[in-house]
């Protein structure tokens, strides 16, 4: 079995094709591109933490539910987060949009920060727009989730009414991202690592 941690590049889908975008499978060789496949989905706009293998039962564990292996994911969000929504989300909401009920999320705050202080992780398409109102509010945390529902982490936050224009991807059950490995590259997990992962359900 093959095991990689890649940091997943911006702007990429999580699939071995698309029609529309390139693919996290285009940061391989082509000679693996129809042997390994991507663990999970992160949206076209996240980066970070991403496990490609060839092991199908790996990716069940972590892609199952049920197993409610943690994923945490680094955020900054336009908008504050009042101590009272937090709470909210640590004990369980409704979605907002799809009405769907999430289970508890752990969500820190780091800082309250401005949107000029965090100009350099603003999406190209926003860039202009959002340094209209340069002293606005960012909030800068982290949430951990266990269930990896469609745009759960975004609607989480949007139950706040905070709206996430950064999303990385931090951890997968044991496994950390790398912090010196570049979005688009990747490397092969150590023995430490697999286990890590094979542990995240138990």
């Amino acid at each position: 079995m093959r095991y990689y941690m890649l940091n997943k590049p911006y702007g990429s889908v999580s699939a071995r094709s698309d029609s529309k975008y390139p693919t996290v499978m285009d940061c391989f060789p082509p000679e693996d591109r129809n042997v390994l496949f991507p663990v999970g989905r992160l949206d076209v706009d996240t980066t970070g933490l991403m496990i490609v293998t060839d092991d199908g039962w790996l990716c069940h564990c972590l892609t199952y539910p049920g197993f409610k292996v943690v994923k945490e994911y680094f955020f900054m969000a336009f908008g504050t987060i009042s101590p009272e929504h937090r709470e909210k989300i640590h004990r369980g909401i409704t979605l907002p949009g799809n009405g769907l009920k999430a289970a508890p999320a752990e969500l820190h705050i780091h800082r309250v920060s401005t949107v000029l202080d965090c100009a350099e992780y603003l999406p190209a398409h926003i860039r202009e727009s959002a340094l209209r109102n340069p002293t606005g509010p960012v909030t800068v945390g982290s949430i951990c989730v266990t269930e990896g529902r469609k745009h759960e982490v975004k609607l989480l936050i949007k139950s706040a009414g905070c709206h996430v224009f950064m999303l990385r991807r931090e951890r997968l059950g044991g496994l950390y991202l790398d912090p010196n490995l570049p979005q688009g590259n990747y490397r092969e997990l150590t023995e430490a690592e697999v286990k890590a992962l094979l542990d995240a359900d138990k």
